[in-house]
């Protein structure tokens, strides 16, 4: 019965004022960034719609290790992909401004996309290794700038809830601007909002911010880049909820 009901609110309720929000964020985020402060409307309006998402769904969110974070000083975010839902957790309740890497794909999206564009965020574009060359490029100016990078290494959501290898592109970008990456454990989106599905299910999330790893003295070289990521991975695991972890292999 409750399933039911969730259900009808969903498409009667959740649904229309999320696009409406949508719209809203979009346009302010958009003509904000283009008249005003990037700083601002690339970030509070996002974060904004982010949690109001999360509780417009009625999931409730714990979030654990901010403490690791410092406001002055530049990241790379590393999370797992959970599903939808990973974007509203990490943009929602991180507590820093952040620009994304995301799929070109994202950037054709109405409104969601030119608010993207405006607020400076990266579009990976895979067609071609120049295309793919040029985004990192475009990431590693907005470093430059001053800027924090949110990114899911695996890159792209999970089928089942496991999590895949992390591509080597955002350790690249963290060794070649000399930044500490953070990695991210997120729990629960999968519950909520899966990949291929449109139906919404009311479920607890968890963002787990761990303390950062340092790039000094590492290698820019193909094992030291390996040994990064493998390390990364790592660590978002170790705070994956039991149903998430790998499963062992059976002979």
């Amino acid at each position: 019965m409750v399933r039911i009901f969730y259900t009808v609110y969903t498409w009667l309720v959740f649904a229309p004022i999320f696009l409406v929000l949508t719209i809203l964020t979009a346009l302010i985020t958009t003509v904000g960034c283009l008249l005003g402060d990037e700083k601002i409307f690339a970030y509070y309006p996002g974060m904004i719609w982010s949690r109001l998402t999360c509780y417009l769904a009625l999931c409730p969110v714990k979030v654990r290790g901010c403490r690791h974070i410092n406001r002055k000083q530049s990241y790379i975010f590393a999370a797992n992909h959970q599903g939808s839902f990973d974007i509203f957790l990490i943009y929602g309740f991180l507590g820093v401004p952040i620009k994304w890497v995301m799929k070109a794909s994202l950037g054709k999206i109405p409104f969601v996309g030119a608010a993207c564009r405006a607020a400076g965020f990266i579009f990976v574009d895979h067609s071609t290794r120049k295309a793919a060359a040029r985004s990192v490029v475009e990431a590693e100016k907005a470093l430059k700038k001053g800027a924090s990078i949110a990114i899911f290494p695996e890159g792209s959501r999970t089928h089942d809830g496991q999590m895949a290898k992390f591509k080597k592109g955002a350790f690249q970008m963290a060794l070649d601007q000399h930044l500490p990456i953070i990695p991210i454990t997120l729990n629960g989106p999968f519950e909520v909002l899966p990949i291929h599905s449109l139906n919404l299910k009311r479920h607890k999330m968890e963002m787990v911010i761990h303390p950062p790893i340092s790039t000094d003295g590492i290698d820019t070289s193909h094992n030291d880049l390996k040994e990064l990521a493998e390390q990364t991975h790592a660590i978002v695991a170790s705070a994956l909820w039991e149903q998430y972890q790998d499963k062992p292999v059976e002979i």
